[in-house]
């Protein structure tokens, strides 16, 4: 037989695959908006490149939203099965688009430094000759975060909605590996900005490893990566069970990383740290969403029939995060690791959640994703206007007094803070009330007594920020308190203000976590 003739069967045997362009649309408006970022990058003209940056990244996270919109109600595997468009998949979908058009507002005019300010460096350090940096002027942005962000989003829309292991391991890496070249970007602290991007690049590629090995571990039980099909074959007594929890346990270790969760969550204050804020907002909450949604994915669809399995596991976990957190986050000087120790502490939270393995707990943890995405991004944005002489002042004594100096400032940042804690009328009190009842109701009581024990140690360095604000003098050589500008105060308004109503009227957004809260198998 010819090659001629053998190209007609050979497409006869490999079909080309059914793709659903319309279900991934959301994922397509991020990429492409992340490749046309990349080519003004390389093309457009050194002036013009933060507009056009920006103006490429928001028209495509708002692409996306309205793209995630459109998809409402749809339920469909696409891609030849690897990608489920449904409920939960759009809910986080919508949440990380949401996020990132608040962090690309910070990325906007926020420092890539730990010190804050807007994103430039002195003329001296831009590269290229004296007539180079005389064109470019005073100041240079980094315009390069803004492709590099966009790729982490993409990765971020797809982690959540993959169908099978191996695309789920793909979209993992996609997501991470522009977060680590990210978290080295400052200028200001360069050294602890680097440590905490080869720190998050090496404990990453570990966590990768463990993914990889409890990938092939289940395919080795199931003979697939598809996670309706793993979901079958532990629905069939068989010998080789240590295949299935020994991949499941690995797999797991993964997930755990990127979601903080004990004993995986060393990296995160010290990367928090090191990283520029605005790359910080970005890792702490569109990052956890993300991988809480493949969380629930993985553990509601692929081990649904052996949850009584795996929850236990979830119980020790979820316990030994929360008290690590609240515990840990007591003894910190520094405002912003204090905020890393909460991220971990709110893990153990919203685990709470998963372990009930119920439609209420899938719904309660949606909704708790949402609430904490948007109240901590703008606990972020706010500790880039806090500024001395060092750039941004994170260390706790800085604080005292700012309600005095700047009353705004201070105030928002007590209504994000008494979120954090869970206080009532906000949106963090909704959001564990509705995690810890759904858990209650799946009998894990005890897990829920242990929750709110530690609810209440976290309030604690909550509430002693607040009062170091407002009860105490300010130091007459204290940092100063930055004008925040258009792009600033619009994602710390939004963030403010979606504190404020989901904790008056969660109402609405509860039945829409409700509606979505069903996985297609």
């Amino acid at each position: 037989m010819s090659t001629a003739q053998s190209l007609p069967a050979l497409a006869a045997d490999f079909p080309a695959p059914q793709i659903a362009y319309s279900a991934l649309s959301p994922m397509v408006a991020v990429f492409g908006a992340a490749l046309i970022g990349v080519l003004v990058e390389a093309f457009a003209p050194r002036r013009a490149r933060a507009g056009l940056q920006l103006a490429v990244a928001l028209l495509g996270l708002l692409g996306g939203l309205l793209a995630v919109g459109l998809l409402a109600g749809t339920r469909e595997v696409t891609a030849v099965g690897a990608v489920a468009v449904d409920g939960p998949a759009l809910f986080v979908q919508g949440t990380v688009l949401a996020l990132g058009v608040a962090a690309m507002l910070l990325l906007a005019e926020r420092s890539l430094e730990s010190g804050g300010g807007a994103i430039v460096a002195q003329a001296a350090t831009v590269p290229g000759s004296a007539d180079e940096r005389a064109l470019v002027g005073t100041d240079h942005l980094q315009t390069e975060v803004f492709p590099l962000a966009m790729l982490a989003i993409g990765g971020m829309l797809l982690f959540p909605a993959s169908n099978d292991l191996l695309l789920m391991f793909v979209a993992l890496e996609v997501l991470s590996l522009p977060l680590y070249l990210m978290c080295g970007l400052a200028r200001r602290r360069r050294l602890l900005s680097q440590e905490a991007a080869v720190k998050y690049f090496l404990l990453g590629a570990f966590s990768s490893a463990f993914f990889l090995y409890g990938l092939a571990l289940l395919y080795g039980y199931a003979g697939t990566v598809s996670l309706p099909g793993i979901a079958a074959a532990t629905q069939v007594t068989a010998s080789n069970d240590g295949l299935l929890y020994t991949g499941l346990g690995l797999l797991t270790v993964g997930l755990l990383f990127k979601i903080s969760a004990v004993p995986f969550h060393s990296w995160t204050p010290d990367v928090y740290q090191g990283a520029p804020t605005p790359v910080t907002a970005l890792m702490a909450t569109g990052t956890k969403v993300a991988a809480f949604g493949a969380l629930l994915r993985v553990y509601y669809v692929a081990f649904g029939a052996i949850r009584w399995d795996w929850r236990p596991l979830l119980w020790v976990i979820a316990i030994a995060t929360m008290a690590v957190g609240a515990l840990l986050a007591i003894t910190q000087r520094d405002v912003k690791r204090m905020l890393a120790y909460s991220s971990v502490a709110h893990a153990g939270f919203i685990l709470t959640g998963v372990v009930a393995a119920t439609r209420a707990g899938l719904a309660g943890s949606l909704f708790y994703l949402l609430a904490y995405g948007f109240t901590t991004l703008a606990a972020f944005g706010i500790l880039t206007l806090v500024r001395d002489a060092d750039g941004e002042a994170t260390d706790l004594s800085s604080w005292a007094g700012l309600g005095r100096r700047s009353p705004m400032v201070a105030g928002a940042f007590a209504i994000l803070l008494l979120a954090l804690a869970g206080i009532p009328l906000t949106s963090g009190f909704t959001g564990k009330f509705a995690v810890f009842s759904a858990a209650a109701d799946a009998g894990a009581a005890g897990l829920v007594v242990v929750a709110v024990v530690c609810s209440a140690i976290a309030a604690f360095f909550y509430v002693r920020v607040i009062v170091l604000m407002f009860f105490n003098e300010p130091a007459a050589d204290g940092p100063t308190v930055a004008i925040p500008g258009a792009f600033t105060s619009a994602a710390l308004a939004l963030g403010v203000a979606v504190t404020v109503v989901l904790g008056v009227f969660p109402s609405p957004l509860l039945k829409l976590a409700d509606q979505a809260a069903l996985f297609i198998r």
